[in-house]
């Protein structure tokens, strides 16, 4: 099992699910839902421990689908939403075995491969190229 303090070492900054709330506009139930639909992963951490999502898998609205970027969202509107490329790469990282922890690790780990973190590569619109790399791990 990954230890918090090397997920820490890996991830810049993360956001308690009231953080996830109030960043995407929605309700925490919602957050709680996502987590649930494997749109995103969570982990314990902190003390008192609290679940704390990486605050990477939330972007500007706009960037949600790195491959088709769209106009920046008008006043009144939320700005972020959660990486639309995550939700299948979990899933890929789960049907491997790995719990959340471990696809957190694995996300945010620099790739020899990938030339950078698989996160990165997401981010970037590598969806596809990151995918076949976590098919490899099964």
């Amino acid at each position: 099992m990954t230890d918090t303090a090397d997920l820490d070492a890996l991830v810049r900054d993360w956001l308690t699910l009231p953080d996830v709330s109030d960043r995407l506009g929605i309700d925490v139930g919602k957050v709680r839902r996502l987590l649930q639909d494997g749109r995103i992963v969570a982990v314990r951490r902190g003390d008192p421990t609290v679940l704390s999502v990486p605050a990477d898998f939330l972007v500007p609205v706009h960037l949600a689908n790195p491959a088709a970027p769209t106009s920046p969202v008008g006043a009144g509107e939320s700005q972020w939403a959660v990486l639309t490329s995550l939700r299948g790469t979990l899933t890929v990282l789960g049907d491997a075995g790995f719990d959340a922890a471990e696809s957190i690790e694995w996300l945010f780990s620099p790739d020899e491969i990938l030339g950078r973190t698989p996160m990165d590569a997401l981010r970037a619109g590598s969806k596809s190229e990151v995918r076949r790399r976590a098919q490899t791990l099964v």
